[in-house]
């Protein structure tokens, strides 16, 4: 099952593989998502990004690691920066193997949750960034791909 809210306009079939200028991080241990935070913190300063987009690619991350590491057994970040013309952004890509999502319009409605938490994860994390798309199959694992633009 796929969700597209806006057509990607590259890398978003590229699964396994890593562009040049990307880095890749391991969901593996708690302390993983702040290494996460912190790398996303560092390329979104590096690709200009005003303090207020800043915290939103950061939030975005933040929630689509912490699903990954506990609803998909972990997982891995890619950050990586793209352009489109003169405009420049930055994709997250993040995979994991985990029994995939069972029902993608529940899970991106706010309130919705399988566990513990507020349900903003998913649903948050598709407002805070300009293009959007899942790609989960059960057993098969989710596939994120978020990218915002600078000065859009």
């Amino acid at each position: 099952m796929s969700l597209y809210d806006e057509q990607l306009t590259r890398g978003a079939g590229a699964r396994g593989s890593e562009a040049p200028g990307a880095s890749t991080y391991e969901v593996v241990t708690e302390e993983d998502l702040l290494t996460i935070r912190h790398a996303v913190r560092s390329a979104t300063v590096e690709a200009g990004f005003g303090l207020v987009d800043q915290t939103r690619i950061v939030t975005a991350a933040s929630e689509l690691a912490r699903n990954a590491y506990i609803h998909g057994g972990g997982g891995s970040l890619t950050v990586e920066l793209v352009r489109d013309g003169a405009r420049t952004g930055l994709r997250l890509t993040m995979r994991d193997e985990g029994p995939g999502i069972p029902d993608l319009e529940a899970a991106l409605t706010d309130g919705y949750t399988t566990g513990a938490g507020l349900g903003h994860g998913l649903g948050g994390a598709r407002r805070l960034m300009h293009e959007f798309a899942v790609d989960s199959d059960a057993g098969e694992g989710t596939t994120v791909v978020a990218t915002r633009w600078n000065g859009r």
